[in-house]
């Protein structure tokens, strides 16, 4: 765990916001070279992705402040802004972007499916790197485990502070680092590496056949974060038997299918009319 990368008289860059800026350009080159692919306006897409990115990190701390509001902000409201040191919900992020990209689609006049299945195609590589800053930051830390995969993250950080904080203590305050947890960031940046690369290849194969991609990606992702969630051992909104992540991964499976199921019936739909 390496939050603070370093520090160069006032100006200190943290690790988790390194990581989301290289996620931002890394998902933006792949989208770009995608949209080329295909003869789309590069310009255009550019000007998208950077409303996402705004529009996306608003609405990821947006929701996890509403999540942690007790434990984390209600005591010192002006931290809600300190977003360089971690404390961002990928779901809220992806609700904020829907709703800036059913705009954009309305105000161009543009198939929404054709938008997202090309920003889908290159998200989760972005999110590879962004959990990457989630487990140099400490956060999202999984259950605690006594397997050859635990790591143990140091004094202060979220899983230390969790344990420490335990009824009854799981671990004294002198403690100097935490007990063995589920690297469950790196899990999540795995899963999403390979979510990338089969989307990559799908798009490149399967463009013209609107929505699949996007079905393929939301189907995709509530599977591995549905499957994730049971392993996560941070403090976690539940909804009936569910995490709030695992709900909305139920939600997200359900659409996802919807959507495949649309791209495959317009698909023979076409071949029909040929």
């Amino acid at each position: 765990m390496h939050s603070v990368l370093f520090t160069i008289g006032p100006l200190t860059i943290h690790t988790y916001g390194l990581c989301m800026a290289i996620g931002f350009i890394a998902g933006w080159q792949v989208a770009v070279r995608l949209c080329k692919f295909t003869g789309q306006n590069a310009d255009q897409l550019t000007s998208l992705l950077t409303l996402l990115m705004i529009a996306s990190i608003i609405g990821a701390r947006t929701a996890y402040v509403l999540e942690h509001w007790t434990a984390e902000f209600a005591d010192a409201p002006l931290t809600v802004f300190r977003m360089d040191q971690g404390g961002l919900m990928f779901y809220g992020g992806l609700i904020a972007a829907a709703f800036v990209l059913v705009g954009y689609a309305a105000v161009t006049r543009q198939h929404l499916f054709k938008i997202t299945d090309l920003v889908l195609a290159a998200l989760p590589l972005g999110h590879a790197f962004g959990r990457i800053g989630c487990f140099m930051h400490g956060c999202c830390y999984g259950k605690i485990t006594h397997s050859c995969l635990g790591v143990s993250f140091p004094r202060g950080s979220p899983a230390w502070w969790e344990q420490v904080s335990a009824t009854p203590p799981l671990l004294p305050q002198t403690a100097t680092e935490s007990l063995p947890v589920l690297p469950t960031q790196l899990f999540e940046s795995a899963a999403n590496a390979v979510l990338f690369v089969v989307l990559y290849w799908l798009y490149r194969r399967h463009h013209a056949e609107t929505g699949l991609v996007t079905g393929c990606y939301l189907i995709g992702y509530a599977l591995l974060r549905f499957g994730i969630e049971s392993l996560r051992g941070d403090p976690r909104l539940a909804v009936g038997p569910f995490s709030i992540g695992q709900t909305i991964s139920l939600g997200l499976f359900v659409f996802g299918c919807g959507c495949v199921a649309y791209a495959l019936r317009r698909a023979r739909g076409a071949s029909a009319i040929r």
